[in-house]
């Protein structure tokens, strides 16, 4: 049961119907692709003619395209629609402490080209550098005219409606604006979110017809710990943008330093920085204030798992000791969310088959009910870039969330 709000609604028009019909269309459309005009109208208990007086009108706003031609045993040869993908193009960024990473889409979440260098912290320099890595890209890829907009994810809390980055800890970043200067610089719409969130909406959006529940966490474990929250297939941002930082809980007030300033937050625990730490012997409790040593290394998290597939002892203690710790973080945020499912994402994950026990064991520990503990877990591997799709998603999404009335 949702309550209207007074004081933020649009009133219905004549055409209101139509254009909740018509976004309904779409996503149908967009969910079971290729699909004949007749197979929509059985999907959304309309006529025929209802059927193709929307699917008319999603072709004239460009939306959906006509494809092959099927067979039939009588009457016309059904003609399949397919959401316009192929050439609606966006550039997606993910802003990292260890990488940027840049690349270009289609509206489908398709990678038609990558690139990733060192990320640049002084705010002017990065935009400059930003700016002129994706004018390279589009006129190098042809797609300038496609190209419809930039979306990008940091590793911090950012206010949706300025489009300011609030505090980004692993970047140093607080209070700053890049979204307007990087917009006048590439003369296009910019949108930008926090990474973990992007992910949710990234999953949401960008998955295959019925994966994506409508109630789900997204966890991605990286440089930090990012955390999308999508309740009733809505993404959750609080009322300062910063819902859900669990990373930024603590699970020990007298633990190692995160890079926050905090003591003892989940991050410092299961980061990537940690768990080299934890192999490497240093302190974790300077894994917040001297980072850069480790960041420059070549060694990496998946070099790691590397090792502890080989058999290295050191290896697959550090990496249980992150997963002992991912899933006491893990049960905090059932016990708080009680989620449909966790989807889990980052270089650790690539190490499940070695780490899932630990896992579920310390969730087991923490989790206040037996069907708690049994909360489902799936994984998003490192090579589907859960970033970059969350950041191409800031520009899909809109075309077929729901309109809002009220």
């Amino acid at each position: 049961m949702r309550k209207i709000n007074s004081k933020d609604f649009k009133v219905a028009t004549r055409t209101t119907s139509r254009d909740i019909n018509r976004r309904i269309a779409l996503n149908v459309i967009r969910e079971n692709q290729p699909l004949s005009r007749a197979d929509l109208a059985r999907k959304m208990k309309i006529t025929r003619g209802v059927a193709g007086t929307l699917v008319q009108e999603l072709i004239d706003q460009r939306m959906i395209v006509e494809g092959s031609i099927g067979e039939a045993l009588r009457g016309r040869k059904p003609t399949f629609l397919h959401i316009r993908t192929h050439d609606r193009l966006v550039i997606a960024v993910d802003v990292r402490f260890s990488k940027t990473y840049l690349m270009l889409s289609d509206f489908g979440g398709q990678q038609l080209a990558l690139e990733m260098f060192d990320t640049v912290f002084e705010i002017p320099k990065f935009i400059d550098d930003l700016a002129s890595r994706i004018k390279r890209m589009l006129i190098s890829q042809g797609a300038g005219e496609a190209c419809e907009g930039v979306g990008i994810v940091v590793p911090g809390m950012v206010d949706l409606r300025t489009g300011a980055i609030l505090n980004a800890p692993t970047l140093g970043w607080r209070n700053v604006d890049i979204r307007d200067e990087l917009a006048e610089k590439l003369k296009m719409p910019v949108q930008i979110e926090n990474a973990g969130r992007a992910c949710a909406i990234g999953h949401l959006w960008l998955e295959k017809a019925n994966s994506a529940p409508q109630d789900f966490v997204y966890v991605n474990v990286s440089d930090g710990v990012g955390i999308g929250i999508i309740r009733n297939g809505e993404v959750i941002r609080g009322h300062n943008f910063i819902a859900g930082e669990f990373g930024h809980l603590p699970l020990n007030l007298d633990g190692p330093q995160c890079m926050c300033g905090s003591r003892g937050c989940w991050e410092a625990y299961v980061s990537n920085l940690a768990t080299l730490a934890r192999y490497f012997g240093r302190n974790l409790s300077k894994v917040g204030t001297n980072n850069g040593q480790l960041h420059h290394e070549s060694f990496t998290v998946l070099d790691l798992i590397d090792r502890a597939r080989g058999g290295d002892k050191k290896a697959l203690a550090a990496i249980n000791e992150t997963a002992h710790y991912l899933g006491l973080g893990l049960a905090s945020v059932i016990n708080l969310i009680n989620p449909d499912v966790i989807y889990l994402a980052g270089e650790i994950i690539m190490a499940w088959d070695l780490i899932e026990k630990p896992v579920r064991e310390a969730i087991s520990g923490r989790a206040l009910t037996d069907a708690a503990a049994q909360t489902r877990l799936r994984i998003s591997t490192a090579e589907q870039y859960p970033r970059l799709r969350g950041a191409a998603a800031l520009l899909a999404a809109p075309t077929f969330a729901a309109p809002h009335i009220a």
